[in-house]
């Protein structure tokens, strides 16, 4: 197993995750993120440890809000449960170049601030207001129409945010990025 802590920033800045959906029994794409090491350090070598070690895979984007966001890694598949390394501090930041716009991923939490453990949220819309109150960690460089494949499945509950149809991460994997 890869221990991120052991990677320099530079390093986490070449690695990337590969996202596999799919929408009910339909396979929509792969969402690529980079990721932003020097804007949240601790939190992308968390995502990575877990990404790696396959805990994503199977797991659902539970709450689904179109325009806003997507959000998954639950192990319990509900928005209340955390991941097997406790809670992460919050790397909150308010420079305009991590802002939570469609496409950047950051941490999911509880009212705590340092509450984050394994939840994270891909935003489908502009979303600055999360800005240093979320901690952003990369962004998306590929794959458009996954997103906006799970994006759109209807949803219900009192937020209107439960997708009516299974939304799955299949697998996660973690690689270099390509170099041009």
């Amino acid at each position: 197993m890869t221990d991120y802590n052991e990677y320099e920033n530079s390093q986490l800045e070449n690695l990337c995750v590969d996202i596999e959906v799919a929408v009910g029994d339909r396979d929509c794409g792969t969402i690529t993120i980079e990721f932003w090491p020097s804007a949240a350090p601790t939190t992308v070598r968390n995502f990575l440890r877990y990404a790696s070690e396959g805990f994503y895979d199977g797991k659902n984007f539970h709450r689904v809000i179109s325009g806003f966001m997507i959000q998954g890694g639950c192990p319990l598949g509900t928005g209340t449960g955390s991941g097997d390394y406790g809670m992460i501090p919050g790397e909150f930041n308010s420079d305009k170049q991590y802002t939570h716009c469609r496409g950047v991923i950051s941490m999911a939490r509880s009212q705590d601030p340092n509450s984050a453990s394994c939840q994270f949220f891909i935003c489908h819309g502009d979303a600055d207001f999360l800005d240093n109150q979320y901690a952003a960690f990369g962004a998306m460089i590929d794959g458009d129409s996954a997103l906006d494949a799970v994006a759109a499945v209807q949803t219900t509950g009192a937020e209107n945010s439960t997708p009516v149809e299974k939304c799955t991460i299949k697998k996660m994997s973690v690689r270099e990025k390509a170099t041009a």
